[in-house]
Formats: C-alpha cells, structure tokens, sequence
C-alpha cells in the first residue's frame, strides 16, 4: 500500500470514518483479495491500491456505498457517425494527386461528375474501384477507366485538359482519395455500372440506387 493510501486511511479511521476515502465509492468495487498472484501483473498498481484501502476500510466500517444516481462517465459511442462529406472534402482538397492510380480516379471524377453532387461524385468513384476489384474489368483503377468503350471523355487514351487551379478539381482529387481510402459511404454499394437519367439503354441488370444524375447497377 503506498503512503498516501495509508495516510488516507489511517486519518478516517482516526476521525471515526467522518471522511470519504478516495477510492471508496462505488458499487461492486474490485477488491484486494479478489486479484490472485496471476493476474496482478494485468491490475494497474493505482487499482491495487484503491482496492487495498477499500478492503481495510470495509473492515473498519467506513466503506461507504455509491447512491444508485451516481453519475457515470459516458461511454464512447461506436456507432458514432463519420466526419461529412463535405468536412472531409475540404480536409482532402489539394491540386496534385498522389499517384498515377489516384491520377485516374480523380479524373474519372472531373469528367464524370464535377458538375453534381459530392455524394454523386463519390458514387462514380466508387463504381470505378468496385469494377478494378470485381474481376470482369481490369485490375487497376487506371485500366478501369481507359477501357475501350467505356467512358465518353476518353480521348485517344488520355483525358483532355484539366483546370487543375479550379475548384472542381480540388474536389475531384479529395473525393478520389475519400473513395480509395474508404472515409465515407457512397450509397451504391457492389454496383458496377450507371447511365445518366436523361437516357434509358434498357439493360438488364438489377438497379441498386439513384445518385445524382446517375442510375447504378449491379
């Protein structure tokens, strides 16, 4: 027992229990004698202490127990909701991408979808990361996006100019890295295609959710 639990101690047993010891409020407190030899070593010194303290006051008749409204501390939500879409946006903004992957996605979005929604412009990256790890399309985000055929800004391969100084594509490259790195839910879930709303191709495909300006498939 270190000094000071002894001192407190001693001085509510000297004052005929007059005093609340530090440590001797609570209900159900973890006591001395229920830490065996094996498990003190997991038992913060400061607990064994507390509870040694409680055990001789409970001996001396000074334990004193906690009112059922004793306040308690809050505990941490786990189902606390994510940061914004918005918040993380302008957390992520930046004119320069990190790579040639992150390239891609973030162009994919500028052409795409820099006119709409920051949710509809997540879930268009979103899609293009769900086809680069389906299996049916190519495996890098890249090869996803200048597959032959399958978006209209593709121009010889390449994307045309881009006006990096602007804000659209400020927003562009944080959604790409919001999207890569998971930070927020795109309400599109496994899907791997979408149309405008304005044309009505008649696939055959099972509709999972209207973003934006876009229809998305699966």
């Amino acid at each position: 027992m270190s000094f000071d639990a002894r001192a407190a101690l001693a001085a509510a047993v000297l004052f005929g229990g007059a005093l609340a010891l530090p440590g001797l409020v609570g209900n159900g407190a973890v006591t001395a004698s229920g830490v065996d030899a094996a498990s003190e070593s997991l038992v913060p010194q400061s607990v064994l202490e507390a509870a040694l303290v409680e055990e001789r006051a409970r001996e001396a008749g000074l334990f004193i127990p906690a009112p059922e409204s004793q306040p308690r501390l809050p505990e941490q939500d786990s189902s606390a909701p994510r940061a914004s879409l918005a918040a993380l946006v302008e957390q992520h903004g930046m004119t320069q991408t990190s790579d040639r992957e992150h390239e891609c996605l973030a162009g994919a979005v500028y052409f795409e979808s820099r006119s709409e929604s920051l949710e509809g412009q997540l879930a268009v990256a979103e899609v293009i990361l769900n086809r680069a790890s389906s299996g049916r399309f190519a495996s890098s985000v890249c090869g996803v996006v200048f597959q032959p055929g399958q978006f209209s800004f593709v121009r010889g391969g390449g994307f045309p100019p881009i006006a990096r100084s602007g804000r659209q594509w400020r927003n562009a490259v944080a959604i790409a890295t919001i999207a890569q790195q998971d930070l927020a839910a795109s309400g599109v879930g496994s899907a791997l295609f979408f149309h405008a709303r304005h044309v009505s191709p008649g696939w055959k495909l099972r509709r999972i959710a209207a973003v934006g300006n876009h229809i998305f498939y699966r």
